[in-house]
């Protein structure tokens, strides 16, 4: 929400605090997240303590309304606290990402019943939610979609297909699918999703639901990014998010909230910029005016990124949405720039297999994969440019 004076507040009718403020509130789960990142990165998986201090900070209910037991944060608040967690571990960032995201599509476009349902525990931290959109053959842009649902004889849904780079696969609690429910209309044109696709929250107990974590990633090793498999998989109408073959509506919606992937890529840049420039110290070697040039663009890098996350949250630009993919694709550039430019100015120092920047570096590259990857976030931006 925006008030009178330009401050933006949370649902609660405070106003969204500053990053520092934010890293003093969540000292203690980022101290967790970072003592244990190196070790969870190498065994592509995350340990349990992280799990309970996630659960136990609060963090999870941040795009929960207050009525829900959360927040009420807007999309400044979630990207900052994004931004948080990258910093201290961008695996983390990407699942609480997802989490934030299924939670809002839930307040957005969920009957009482399910906000009921489901809001509070993901509030609490007692549950966990994962996004399940993306299929091996389906391309970014989500319009080929092998996942079918179709209505059986005694009205329920029967869901087959798989999903593939399904962060959280194997840790969620519900799963926000993706299905092809009917055939699009002829002749429709969709950059992003297609007509006759339909949303299910499908948890995690459902028989006909497996989760793979098999995948071996290069980063976001411990991120649980993996396989979803739908094998007669059932459920009833009560799990349909939102209307049928409107999920083509609910994935335009999202660019316009203002959460953005370029969150993750700032918190990844900040932690590089502060890795080198403390090295830069240690060593003296800020005495060099050669290296306090280089150490000012990187510092800049980092604060261009930081700005326009903000700006993309705030939904106050011509395009809205521009706005929200634009940041996307320049932190996640911005984020790889960085990184290699503080290993540079590292030198032999960071160059062995275990220092935390080369973790970073293939971490920073995950993020211009993810949907919508770049160069789909690139046409989508520039689609209304395009005169019919």
């Amino acid at each position: 929400m925006a008030p009178a004076g330009g401050l933006t507040l949370t649902e609660a009718g405070t106003q969204v605090p500053t990053r520092a403020e934010l890293a003093e509130r969540y000292a203690d789960l980022t101290e967790v997240l970072r003592r244990h990142a190196q070790e969870a990165d190498a065994a592509a998986r995350l340990p349990e303590e992280v799990f309970t201090a996630l659960r136990a900070s609060g963090i999870l209910g941040a795009a929960v309304a207050v009525e829900y037991g959360g927040q009420g944060g807007d999309a400044l608040l979630t990207n900052r606290l994004i931004e948080l967690t990258a910093a201290a571990d961008p695996s983390v960032a990407i699942i609480l990402f997802q989490h934030y995201a299924v939670s809002s599509r839930i307040s957005e476009w969920g009957s009482e019943e399910q906000r009921g349902r489901y809001l509070p525990r993901l509030a609490s931290g007692e549950w966990i939610a994962a996004s399940a959109w993306s299929e091996s053959g389906a391309g970014a842009d989500k319009r080929n979609l092998a996942t079918t649902a179709r209505r059986t004889a005694d009205g329920t849904w029967l869901l087959q297909g798989a999903k593939a780079f399904t962060t959280g696969a194997g840790l969620a609690d519900v799963y926000l699918v993706l299905a092809q429910t009917s055939a699009p209309a002829d002749g429709h044109a969709s950059t992003y999703g297609s007509d006759g696709q339909t949303f299910f929250l499908i948890e995690a107990g459902n028989p006909g639901l497996f989760a793979n974590t098999g995948m071996d990633l290069v980063g976001m090793r411990s991120s649980a990014t993996g396989f979803v498999e739908l094998t007669a998989c059932t459920v009833d109408d009560s799990a349909m998010l939102g209307p049928e073959g409107a999920a083509v509506r609910i994935i335009a919606g999202v660019r316009e909230s203002g959460a953005t992937l370029g969150a993750v890529s700032a918190g990844i840049a900040a932690t590089a910029y502060r890795t080198v420039l403390a090295h830069a110290r240690r060593r003296g070697l800020k005495d060099q005016q050669a290296v306090r040039h280089r150490l000012v663009d990187l510092a800049a890098k980092v604060e261009a990124a930081r700005a326009l996350v903000d700006a993309s949250a705030r939904r106050d630009s011509a395009e809205p949405g521009s706005t929200t993919l634009y940041s996307k694709i320049f932190c996640s550039q911005i984020s790889e720039e960085v990184v290699q430019e503080s290993l540079r100015l590292l030198g032999s120092a960071g160059y062995l297999h275990d220092h935390p920047l080369n973790k970073l570096a293939r971490d920073a590259r995950a993020v211009g994969l993810m949907g919508p990857t770049n160069d789909l976030a690139r046409e989508l931006a520039g689609a209304s440019w395009v005169t019919p």
